[in-house]
This record gives C-alpha cells, structure tokens and sequence, in this order.
C-alpha cells in the first residue's frame, strides 16, 4: 500500500524507516523545480519543431509521431534513433536550446538536500549539459556527486532497465539501500524491482496509467523540498 504524506501529515518520525538509505538519486525535470514551470513545455515545441524538419511535416503532423515515440520508445530521442538514425547530441543540443527565466533559485531545496546522509545523485534522462544549467539556475550545482544521464545510459532512458543497471554499475551503487524519487511513476516500477525505495512525486506532470499497479511506490509525496524537510527534521 501507498505510504501518502499531505503536508499537514509530514514528521520528522519518519527518518528512522528510511535510515538504511546511503544514496538519494532524484530525477531532474518536474521533480527538483515544479512543473508549473513547464520547461518540458518548451522542450516539447522545440522537439516538434526538429521533427518538422526531419520528416518535412506540419506541425499536427509532427505532434502526433512525436507522442508515438514518446509512448512506443520511452523517450522521442530513443525512437527518432531507432526510426531515423539520427545524431543524439544534435537532437539534444536542439531541443535543449530553451531560456530557465521560470527557474529561480530554491534555498528551502538546497539545505534540504544538504542535510541528507549520504551520497547524492541526478538520474535524468535529459544530458548532462542541461541538467547542469537546471541545477544551477535552482542553486543545486555543487549539491549532487554526478549526473547520470541519457548517454551514460547509452540512450537506452527510463524505464528501460538498463539504463538502472548502468547507473548502479558506474557508481557501485547497493539498489537496497539507495532511495529514488522521480515524477512519472513508470520510472519507478523497474527501480523498486531492483529494490530501491521509490518515492513519487505525484504534481500533475505524470505520463502514463499506473493506477492498477501501485504497488512499486513507497512514498507518495507532492513536493521534494517540504517532503526532505520532513524526513531530515529541518526548519518549514
């Protein structure tokens, strides 16, 4: 069963269930900044626009092979690789190419992720550049050891199990004592078969129907920084 914080519920007791963690991994976008902020948004009208002129359609057109990807292949750079061979860092480059004015700095979230024991990483399945001008535009950029992303994952993204694998392999990560939050649920299923412990953060940017299976979330939370505030007895 879903373990549900609502702000009003939040405790400190909880850190004692969560005191065999060692390493909190958090995924990037819509995860660490709101996703009223919509950089995704911006994202996606620039993916749109690289598959406009990669198959010379019109925007509807485009929109509608972009969401087939995104649903058959995991992300659209997975399927656009695997459909038309493109360059990744081109297309990445391309779609990465967006103003952060929406992102302000989250000092809350900062001293947050300070206080936690352990190690501390970015799991994303953006690259490694524009997580880094994310992290700094939120204050985060000295928080986290490293970034795994989308080409350590050998362009194989979330939820492929793979791409957990690789992250696990390259910082000898134990899964048994290693945390992940991430905002889509389907990302979660395949890190809580390896045995982290899966935290949801359930803002409303969620893609996909995961509502039959419940059972790979352990928390339920709505925003990081009040939630690690909670868990690490820090000041609201």
């Amino acid at each position: 069963m879903v373990a549900t914080q609502t702000p009003s519920r939040y405790s400190p007791a909880m850190l004692p269930a969560l005191g065999h963690i060692n390493a909190w991994i958090f995924d990037l976008d819509n995860t660490l900044y709101p996703a009223s902020a919509d950089l995704f948004g911006l994202i996606d009208v620039r993916m749109n626009l690289y598959i406009q002129r990669l198959m010379g359609l019109d925007h509807d057109a485009a929109r509608v092979v972009q969401k087939t990807l995104f649903r058959e292949h995991g992300t659209t750079l997975s399927g656009l690789m695997k459909t038309h061979d493109i360059d990744p860092s081109d297309f990445l480059d391309f779609v990465h190419d967006i103003e952060m004015d929406a992102l302000d700095e989250d000092r809350r979230l900062v001293e947050a992720v300070a206080r936690l024991p352990g190690r501390k990483l970015i799991f994303t399945n953006g690259d490694a550049d524009y997580a880094a001008r994310v992290l700094e535009r939120l204050g985060l950029s000295k928080s986290f050891e490293a970034i795994h992303d989308i080409h350590a994952c050998a362009y194989q993204p979330k939820p492929h199990i793979a791409s957990y694998e690789s992250m696990v392999a390259n910082f000898g990560i134990d899964p048994t004592t290693s945390l992940f939050v991430e905002d889509m649920a389907r990302n979660l299923k395949p890190a809580k078969a390896i045995g982290m412990t899966t935290v949801w953060v359930n803002n409303g940017s969620e893609f996909g129907d995961h509502e039959a299976d419940r059972t790979f979330i352990d928390y339920e939370i709505h925003d990081v920084g009040h939630w690690l505030h909670a868990i690490t007895g820090g000041p609201e």
